[in-house]
């Protein structure tokens, strides 16, 4: 930290340092506050999270979400998703094309055959208008035109970041349609509970925990094959903790299929829509943990395959498998599977998400 405008946050980072204007839009900076002096940072350029500043087991900080420390960083980032709002669809449709009130669809696509996290011009490259409520909360609104990415329907996005006293980042989404269109909005952050360094620890000594009977096996290019498969007696079987190295290399043509673990996991649910328990990370050496909460019915799990020494937040470097995805969702090309939870959206209804990442030590 070299000078007093950067002294006043523990993550070090400079409001100029985000302040540009692109497409006629501003961006910049926001830092949410708790009473702990535990901190969030964010900017609206993709609502691109960009630090969370919490303490290890002796109270030492560290940056423990993948980011960019100048807004120039964040534009030309080689991971475009790296710790960003995703829309109007999370994850993958396969060939990007659906069937929607029996039209046909074609939306790009940026992923090998398929369509990839809302095109090549999604969510995560729009500047949203952003309205800080207070120190803990900012809204950020944008408003999707009809044909964007060549989804239907305009679409008006409201998404509220707010960091409570008991370190709980809560992103609400609601949305909102004219036309019958689809939605699947998540946020994929990248998530290093040992804290960004350089390099950067891999995960694979992180205990992870899931809150999943079941997931979603994907063919080679990715796509849910349709089937709904147990976890039980498979290496995604998280139900107990486990470390994510411990089976991450086994020979299994799921994990060879995802490179790693990049698979959609069907969420137990009491209720539709009710806020539960999702999983639970452990980084052991630093002794931090981080709790995940949704009201969505399913959760992506990926570990950072395709990293490779990207550059980040004050010199840091994300080799391969530095981070862990947890990211909240309706699953993976829904369009094509009648059976999978309903992504369509129709006038005069409302998409409403709640998830909580909880962060704390053991």
């Amino acid at each position: 930290m070299t000078n007093s405008v950067e002294t006043q946050n523990k993550c070090g980072l400079r409001r100029e340092d985000f302040q540009t204007t692109v497409n006629g839009k501003h961006t910049d900076l926001f830092i949410l506050r708790n009473s702990k002096g535990n901190e969030v940072a964010f900017t609206n350029y993709g609502g691109a999270i960009v630090a969370i500043m919490v303490p290890d087991k002796n109270g030492n900080y560290a940056n423990v979400i993948q980011g960019h420390d100048s807004i120039q960083g964040v534009i030309n980032s080689e991971e475009p998703y790296l710790s960003r709002l995703i829309g109007r669809y999370g994850n993958r449709i396969a060939k990007g094309q659906f069937q929607l009130h029996g039209k046909h669809y074609q939306l790009a696509t940026n992923d090998g055959p398929n369509h990839l996290h809302g095109g090549k011009a999604g969510f995560n490259v729009k500047v949203w208008d952003a309205t800080q409520v207070n120190d803990h909360a900012v809204v950020l609104k944008y408003t999707s035109p009809y044909g964007d990415e060549g989804f239907s329907g305009e679409v008006e996005v409201w998404v509220a970041y707010s960091w409570t006293d008991d370190d709980e980042l809560i992103i609400k989404y609601r949305a909102t349609t004219n036309k019958k269109t689809i939605i699947n909005l998540t946020h994929h952050g990248f998530f290093s509970l040992a804290g960004d360094a350089d390099p950067t620890p891999n995960v694979m000594n992180v205990e992870c925990q899931l809150n999943a009977d079941f997931f979603l096996p994907i063919n080679n290019t990715s796509i849910p094959t349709g089937e709904i498969l147990k976890v039980e007696g498979t290496p995604f079987d998280f139900r107990t903790p486990h470390t994510i190295g411990e089976r991450i290399n086994d020979d299994n043509e799921q994990l060879k299929n995802g490179t790693g673990y990049d698979h959609c996991y069907v969420l137990n649910k009491p209720e539709e829509g009710e806020l539960t328990f999702a999983a639970k990370l452990h980084e052991p050496v630093s002794g931090r943990t981080m709790e995940v909460y949704t009201t969505e019915p399913g959760l992506q799990l990926y570990t950072g395959n395709f990293e490779f020494g990207l550059k980040g937040y004050h010199g840091t470097t994300y080799p391969k498998r530095s981070a862990i995805c947890l990211e909240a969702q309706h699953f993976p090309d829904t369009p094509n599977h009648p059976y999978f939870p309903s992504v369509v959206l129709n006038p005069g209804e409302v998409y409403e998400q709640r998830t909580v990442y909880k962060f704390g030590v053991e």
